[in-house]
């Protein structure tokens, strides 16, 4: 089996990156398929229980307030509406559910005690519960690891060196203060990026670093392909292509061999062929259901056509253990 490692140099992943495309992705998908559960890929849905209004400058994001981008403020979803989402996510294949809410950082007060009630309604259906909060404090994510919450996501976006460019609100410190609170809290770490907002490879090779590098790798790597929307900084960005995200997921899944690697955001631009790319150099997680928050996402019905044709499976909830009893390094599956 490929040894794990924790101190990876940019030299050494910048080679990596740079290999011939088809003796990349090969490679990739040798190390993928040491696992004998390579074909089934994790099934998640993300949905926005408050939306907009963001006091963030994020320069992708269509819910900073600061952006004209025809997103409506929408204050917190009632907890029934969150429930019959999880329950059709679940249905359509979904064995984790992810809420975002449009924050900087949580505060403690009754919108975070309805995120409480909201991760424990929805632990009660047999799923695992991720949120997506902003930052959080040391308590809060106990808190939530109480609750039961499975897995908790804080994207570092892009390079430390890049960062200032793409958010000034907040530093790259503070986005990996929160992921140590994260695993303090013995809550399973979710963190990745996007690529596409003007990045250098170099900043992606900073990025893949910063996060294989990490006391213990995130169980969960989210690789993004930037979707612009109109009203926000990046508005004009090109996408990326394809082969890029392929790259990416390449690489992630060489030097995080154990990691669950999520192809992310940009799918709907993607023809089946080019998500089979993705598969085979080693994504085993996707999003799943009509939206990301507030951008365009694959159906389920889409989504299951594609896993028959591939020869994939949708993989079960908790294959790694209930919350607080997840196994040290979570396998690839």
């Amino acid at each position: 089996m490929t040894e794990v490692r924790y101190n990876w140099t940019k030299e050494e992943i910048a080679e990596i990156y740079h290999t011939p495309l088809l003796d990349l992705v090969y490679k990739a998908a040798t190390i993928h398929r040491e696992n004998k559960d390579y074909a089934e890929v994790q099934i998640s849905s993300l949905i926005s229980i408050k939306t907009g209004g963001c006091s963030e400058d994020c320069a992708y994001c269509p819910q900073a307030a600061r952006y004209n981008t025809g997103v409506n403020v929408h204050a917190m979803m009632p907890k029934d509406e969150v429930i019959a989402a999880a329950e059709k996510a679940k249905a359509g294949g979904a064995s984790r559910l992810c809420m975002g809410a449009a924050w900087r950082e949580v505060r403690d007060n009754r919108d975070f005690d309805k995120v409480i009630d909201m991760v424990k309604a929805v632990n009660e259906l047999d799923m695992e519960v991720c949120c997506t909060l902003g930052m959080l404090t040391e308590g809060q994510a106990q808190r939530l690891a109480d609750a039961g919450l499975y897995a908790y996501n804080h994207n570092l976006d892009t390079s430390e060196e890049d960062y200032k460019r793409i958010i000034t609100t907040r530093t790259y410190d503070e986005r990996l203060k929160t992921l140590e609170h994260v695993r303090k809290a013995k809550i399973t770490v979710c963190s990745g990026g996007i690529i596409g907002l003007g990045e250098t490879v170099e900043d992606r090779i900073s990025m893949l670093k910063t996060l294989s590098n990490l006391p213990k790798h995130p169980e969960s790597v989210p690789i993004n392909a930037l979707v612009p929307v109109q009203g926000t900084p990046l508005a004009d960005q090109p996408r990326v292509s394809v082969w890029d995200m392929v790259r990416m997921i390449a690489t992630t899944r060489i030097i995080m061999p154990k990691t669950v690697v999520r192809l992310s955001a940009g799918r709907t631009e993607m023809s089946v062929v080019e998500q089979a790319f993705c598969f085979m150099a080693g994504a085993n997680s996707i999003f799943a259901g009509e939206k990301l928050l507030t951008t365009p996402n694959p159906s389920f019905d889409t989504d299951m056509a594609m896993f028959e044709l591939l020869g994939l499976s949708p993989r079960k909830a908790f294959k790694n253990g209930r919350p607080n009893e997840v196994k040290e390094v979570e396998v690839a599956g």
